[in-house]
């Protein structure tokens, strides 16, 4: 049942500074609604993108904001404790209607043409080319992002004059302790993207098999064109290639893709490929950010907006207007001449594309990665992956382990034992327990010709402007 806009005038968010809640409440406001949030007192990459549109933060979470506001409707994330959120049972106690963040976009998505971008790695990237390139092609798309920026577009939300909404597509369960819906499953898309499936979440799901359920439950509740399109290269996004009740498209390498990518090159600041379809060569795409994973990242974008009417001219100008999302390997500024990058990696996958993106285009300097290992689930179920891609990197620097809200232990991983793991196949890997001890390191060896690449879901996103700084 869709969303009676016409009835709600205010929304409150609890836990607004998170990226996903961000993008939401600034489409909201752009709608016309007006907007109120609540959030820990930690600094956030969003929170120049509030700023920006004139949304103010309360600090933390208390039932005076609920009874002050008097919101027509409260959205809350599946952090700072979901549903048990003091500001989330307030409005209950009032009579208020509550909504997980995951049902809300679903339901304002209801009346559009939707464009869900899914998949374990390049969900926010393959959105957000896709939002800027139906954007700068005149098509004014509402979308919702969850990135703190969008580089040659602005806003990671917007209510567009037209009528389709691109939104990323997120496997994670809606409310952890409450409802283990994978978020995704509250949008119906009509066309549905991809990118690839991976095994990301270890303390919402038990195998790789379980993960791909949930994309094939997806697929099931499609409506309209119910369009697939799918990374033909990924082994573990096969199922979604048959079983399926619509049409399926893919991209990749593969003599069988749809859409097929090839010649791949590189010149500094740019990465440039060539798509074919039945053989022919349909369009010479540029990109202004580095790494294999993001030219198919393209492909899936590019066969996504193909779909949805674009010429192969406007995706050509729409790609070259996309400069990246904030905190994927995003420029931060130059210390001592060590170019610094800071990069929302935290997955083995995402850490070996994140380095190799950036050997492709600096293949004369070192390498440095300080990486801050995110959750401790995560470390244990995947540490050999772990020591294999962070390896991929000339030196290591690893701080202590960044734990979830949502983690109660620690199942006897520590950062410590990552490092001596990645001793055991690499030198140049040290643990420096935090940001001071990290700084006071990487200030005793970086050099003019080095690139130093901050990386990690936690809060090490604040670090990398603190030390081109100091």
């Amino acid at each position: 049942m869709a969303l009676d806009f016409t009835s709600i005038k205010k929304i409150h968010f609890v836990g607004i500074k998170g990226v996903a809640m961000t993008a939401l409440a600034i489409f909201v406001k752009e709608k016309g609604i007006a907007v109120t949030g609540s959030d820990v007192l930690d600094e956030f990459p969003t929170e120049q993108s509030l700023a920006r549109v004139g949304i103010s933060v309360l600090s933390d979470f208390t039932k005076e904001h609920i009874e002050k506001i008097k919101p027509d409707l409260v959205v809350y994330t599946g952090a700072h404790n979901g549903k048990e959120n003091i500001e989330v049972v307030t409005a209950v106690a009032h009579g208020i209607p509550v909504m997980a963040h995951g049902k809300a976009l679903g339901m304002f998505m209801e009346p559009y043409l939707q464009v869900s971008v899914a998949g374990s790695h390049g969900k926010t990237t393959t959105s957000a080319m896709i939002a800027t390139i139906l954007y700068k092609a005149g098509r004014d798309p509402s979308y919702a992002i969850g990135c703190g920026d969008i580089g040659g577009l602005g806003l990671p939300g917007h209510f567009g004059s037209g009528n389709i909404f691109v939104a990323e597509a997120d496997e994670y369960v809606t409310d952890p302790k409450h409802d283990e819906t994978p978020r995704f499953l509250w949008q119906h898309p009509d066309i549905l993207v991809v990118t690839n499936i991976d095994y990301d979440h270890p303390d919402a799901y038990k195998s790789i098999d379980e993960v791909t359920s949930a994309f094939l439950t997806l697929t099931l509740q499609q409506k309209g064109s119910k369009i697939t399109i799918v990374n033909i290269d990924d082994p573990e996004s096969a199922p979604l290639l048959t079983h399926n009740k619509g049409t399926v498209l893919t991209f990749g390498s593969s003599e069988k893709a749809t859409l097929k990518i090839t010649n791949i090159r590189y010149e500094k600041g740019k990465t440039m490929f060539t798509v074919t379809r039945d053989g022919t060569i349909v369009s010479d795409l540029t990109l202004r950010i580095p790494g294999v994973h993001n030219v198919f990242n393209a492909g899936a974008a590019a066969l996504a907006c193909r779909q949805l009417g674009l010429s192969w001219d406007d995706i050509k100008n729409g790609m070259m207007a996309f400069e990246g999302t904030k905190r994927r390997f995003e420029f931060i500024g130059n210390k001592k001449g060590t170019l610094v990058y800071d990069d929302y990696a935290h997955h083995p996958k995402e850490i070996a594309a994140t380095i190799t993106g950036a050997r492709e285009w600096f293949s004369d300097k070192r390498i440095i990665v300080v990486f801050q290992p995110h959750t401790y689930s995560r470390t244990k179920a995947l540490l050999p992956d772990f020591v294999k891609s962070l390896a991929l990197a000339d030196v290591v620097v690893i701080p202590d382990i960044y734990a979830s809200a949502r983690e109660t232990e620690t199942l006897g991983m520590t950062a410590q034992y990552l490092v001596e793991e990645m001793k055991k196949l690499k030198a140049d890997v040290v643990y420096e327990k935090d940001y001071a001890h990290v700084s006071t390191y990487l200030n005793s060896f970086i050099k003019p010709t080095d690139i130093l690449i901050f990386m990690g879901a936690g809060d090490i996103y604040m670090w990398s402007k603190k030390f081109v700084k100091n």
